[in-house]
């Protein structure tokens, strides 16, 4: 039946035609068959490229039949380990309980139990999976073995089962959750390595969600406050990134009397690490205190530290900082906002980093609903002009993308005074990516604005555009007009955009002309029907005919877009060329 199978591969692809090397691949794979695969395979005219098929039916013939996926579980590769136990994983649900007793649990306990570390790291994976689903007994089995697995000589076991205590604890009755759970994490916790303490604070935070209140203070708090203070920083920071998931679990009286001081002390910590993982949880971390004690507790304690971070020596930490330290503001209304932290803000806004500047920006409308940005004005112009000019292109980018924002809260007066120019020098920036994303930001002011103000205000400096020396320049104000005709609206565009469109399809270069042709198809429908027969229509006949292939096809292109209902009337009722006329053909052929 294997022999079979091989040799009838082939006619999986029917389309494939034998040549004379798969014959004489076929004739090896008979050679395979016939008595010992792997020894006639290696004199089959020398070829060792079918040797892994011997291979695969010597073993699928052997009756001792080993479950591949265990057999994976078990390799040093990790990413092949933990593909095997995800399988596993899926696989355990499809069984019934009586089948997981018999194939399933078996399976968990050889691996538990196995010499090398590899199979011990993968059984910690299963465990949850199973357990809910069986009896008494062997529940008890489950959770010795897996108690065996959290004291393992073996580091690496060790970290496997302290990444799995949280899972593991979900599934487990109450009684054995203090009785197993809370010595395995306290152990885990206190482990000589961190890379094992640092995982079993995520399995703390576990825990305490499962636990009544007035259990909390003595089986699990001991424990967390430790890891707080970790002599690591790797621990330290992963409580700071657990923060405020540990905070939702242990609830408003513990966090009052414990975590707000371990929270002070991460914000101070000497590892800039630990406080990057902090800051970025100031705002999270005071939204959830208890409301009746929140404000108090944000002036005694936290804006003290807070303060301290805004000049703190490394930049990820002012920048994480920057990136929610807005937030406090809804938090502490408008008089505490004004008096303590607009000073705050002024600062960052001045910052040297432009991460800092930039993540202040970004997140002025939680300031503009308490106090609005006027007060931020004067310096908020000094840092967006800075921005805008920095040597790095994805910082004027991250700028560009925040515009529409500032001019919708600034006003339109300030934008014209102060921000205006800015954002036509955009336009004609070195960076593609600058130059189309200031495109865009035209499009949504003139949204926020409207189309008069673009007439009077933008429009006249783009068509400006379309005289400049560089024809980079030339193009942007196409592309522009591609963006703003169809906010503008049909009397804007046919008055004032098209006529220059017009007048740019005899430019010099070639990638003006045809981005002429593609602009044209771009406002066709935003034009009235005279428009395109008396103006459009001339121009793409002209440059259907031209000397550059691609101006031709993208004129074609746009006549078939614009004429297409009419199509035959229209082709053959013109002085077109019979090329020109094949190559319309073959071009719309072509378009999606």
């Amino acid at each position: 039946m294997i022999c079979n199978w091989t040799l009838s591969l082939s006619g999986v692809f029917p389309s494939a035609r034998a040549s004379s090397g798969d014959r004489a691949a076929q004739h090896n794979a008979s050679a395979v068959c016939s008595g010992s695969s792997r020894s006639k395979m290696a004199g089959a005219e020398g070829d060792d490229s079918l040797y892994p098929i011997a291979v695969l039916i010597d073993e699928l013939r052997n009756e001792d039949v080993q479950p591949p996926l265990e057999s994976l579980a078990t390799v040093e590769e990790t990413v092949v380990r933990d593909k095997a136990v995800e399988s596993l994983r899926k696989i355990s649900q499809e069984h019934s309980p009586v089948d997981l007793e018999v194939h399933f649990v078996p399976l968990v306990k050889r691996l538990a139990s196995g010499d090398w570390f590899t199979s011990r790291t993968s059984a910690c994976g299963l465990f949850g999976v199973c357990y809910p689903r069986v009896s008494s007994t062997v529940k008890a089995e489950i959770r010795q073995h897996f108690r065996t697995l959290c004291s393992d000589d073996t580091p690496m076991v060790r970290r496997a089962a302290s990444s799995k205590l949280g899972e593991f604890a979900k599934v487990l009755e109450l009684d054995y959750v203090k009785s197993d759970i809370i010595p395995l994490f306290t152990a885990l916790a206190s482990d000589e390595q961190d890379s094992v303490r640092l995982l079993a604070v995520e399995a703390g935070v576990s825990i305490a969600a499962l636990l009544p209140q007035e259990d909390l203070e003595d089986l699990v708090m001991p424990t967390l406050r430790q890891a707080a203070e970790d002599k690591s920083w790797r621990v330290r920071y992963m409580v700071a990134d657990k923060f405020s998931e540990l905070q939702k679990a242990v609830g408003p009286e513990i966090t009052k009397n414990d975590l707000v001081p371990a929270f002070q002390n991460l914000l101070k910590d000497c590892e800039a690490e630990v406080r990057t993982a902090a800051a970025n949880k100031v705002k999270v971390f005071c939204e959830s205190l208890p409301e009746d004690s929140r404000e108090t507790i944000i002036m005694t304690h936290i804006l003290p530290c807070v303060k301290e971070l805004v000049s703190d020596t490394n930049q990820h930490v002012k920048s994480a900082l920057a990136s929610v330290i807005m937030g406090l503001s809804t938090i502490l209304g408008k008089d505490n906002t004004v008096e303590h932290l607009l000073p705050l803000f002024l600062v960052q806004l001045k910052d040297e980093y432009p991460e800092v500047r930039l993540n202040i920006i970004s997140n002025l409308d939680c300031v503009n609903e308490v106090i609005g940005i006027r007060q931020l004005s004067q310096s908020l112009l000094p840092a967006i002009v800075e921005l805008a000019e920095d040597a790095k292109w994805r910082v004027r980018l991250a700028i560009i993308e925040y515009m529409p924002l500032l001019a919708g809260q600034l006003g339109v007066e300030f934008f014209d005074e102060k921000l205006n120019s800015l954002c036509m020098a955009w336009l004609i920036d070195h960076v593609y990516a600058i130059r189309e994303a200031a495109t865009c930001n035209l499009m949504k002011l003139v949204e926020k604005f409207g189309a008069e103000w673009a007439q009077n205000t933008i429009v006249p400096k783009v068509l400006g555009m379309a005289n400049d020396s560089n024809y980079l320049h030339r193009m942007t104000t196409l592309f522009c007009i591609n963006a703003l005709s169809e906010v503008c609206g049909q009397e804007i565009t046919t008055k004032h955009m098209l006529p220059v469109v017009l007048k740019m399809s005899t430019d010099q270069v070639a990638n003006v002309r045809f981005n002429v042709a593609r602009c044209l198809q771009k406002i066709g429908p935003v034009l009235d029907s005279s428009a395109l027969q008396a103006e459009v229509k001339p121009v793409l006949e002209k440059l259907a005919t031209d000397q550059d292939m691609d101006v031709k096809y993208f004129a074609l292109e746009a006549i078939s877009g614009m004429y297409l209902f009419n199509l035959p009337t229209y082709i053959f009722s013109e002085t077109f060329s019979f090329s020109s006329i094949l190559f319309f053909f073959f071009s719309f052929s072509l378009s999606p």
